[in-house]
């Protein structure tokens, strides 16, 4: 990806966002664009017009942290926004390419015996995911919760499912919408990350040449950091699911996710998930 044209959308969209009352700024006549001018923006992080005009050109490289920091400030970014913004500078200074884990080429990521085993002990819903939204690893209850996207491909990916199979994805995700936000920002702040990720590429422009609604999102340069929450969720078999869910990275798979999801007690989804744990344990047992 174009990594200047990056940074250059991802500052204006930031810079939109921004109010000059939300920025503590007096507002003086009429203004041609929303949220901050870049002046505004430079005298917030207390550089220069032409430096801050600079930067957001695109160039990025060899911007020091404590300007990035200001910026962020300035810009009142999020954690997640603020990571984004430090991973577009590394990329731009070409130190990204050393700070990514080494993969092979052309070899699709497969489970451990032992991850797998451990997954297993997991009485709630667990997957494994990449930052392409690719379903990597389940457990029982896990594929079951997720039939739906299993049913469509025997490799997953949850942007394909959202995007590309509407009527049913609109079905498993109650709130469409919201799912749909959250996945692009999952790639966006990804694509910061791994910036030189081929298969993602591949994904983004497939989605975005598919997809009008992937297209508006993706144009939007929002980012997410995916750590906890609840979900919604419409299972065609047990019905309406929602679950609290906990993420988090995978020390011995870097750039990997591990989700694992839970009911509240004696809830109408605990319920559910009871039952669909008991029709998952049935459909695996060897026949006597």
């Amino acid at each position: 990806m174009d990594n200047r044209a990056e940074v250059r959308e991802f500052l204006i969209s930031r810079r939109a966002k921004v109010t000059p009352q939300e920025a503590g700024l007096p507002v003086v006549g009429a203004r041609r664009v929303p949220g901050l001018r870049r002046g505004e923006v430079a005298a917030l992080a207390g550089v220069s017009v032409e430096y801050y005009s600079k930067l957001e050109r695109g160039a990025l490289g060899g911007v020091s942290a404590s300007v990035l920091d200001a910026i962020a400030r300035a810009l009142q970014l999020d954690d997640a926004e603020r990571t984004h913004l430090f991973h577009l500078a590394h990329a731009a200074d070409g130190t990204s390419a050393g700070m990514r884990p080494r993969r092979r080429a052309g070899k699709r990521w497969t489970p451990r015996p032992s991850l797998q085993w451990v997954l297993e002990k997991f009485t709630a819903p667990a997957i494994v995911r990449n930052g392409r939204m690719d379903l990597l690893a389940c457990n029982h209850l896990g594929r079951a919760m997720h039939s739906s996207l299993y049913d469509i491909s025997a490799q997953p990916n949850f942007a394909r499912f959202t995007f590309l199979d509407l009527e049913a994805a609109r079905d498993f995700y109650p709130d469409w919408d919201g799912a749909a936000d959250i996945c692009v920002a999952i790639l966006r702040t990804e694509a910061g990350r791994d910036p030189h990720d081929k298969e993602l590429h591949d994904l983004v422009g497939e989605l975005s040449t598919r997809s009008d609604e992937f297209r508006r999102r993706w144009s939007s340069h929002n980012v997410r950091t995916h750590g906890a929450g609840t979900k919604r969720f419409h299972h065609r078999e047990v019905g309406d699911l929602e679950l609290a869910y906990e993420s988090m990275y995978m020390i011995s798979d870097p750039g990997l996710t591990l989700t694992l999801y839970a009911a509240e007690p004696s809830s109408p989804t605990a319920h559910a998930l009871d039952l669909l744990a008991s029709w998952t344990t049935a459909a695996t047992q060897p026949e006597t």
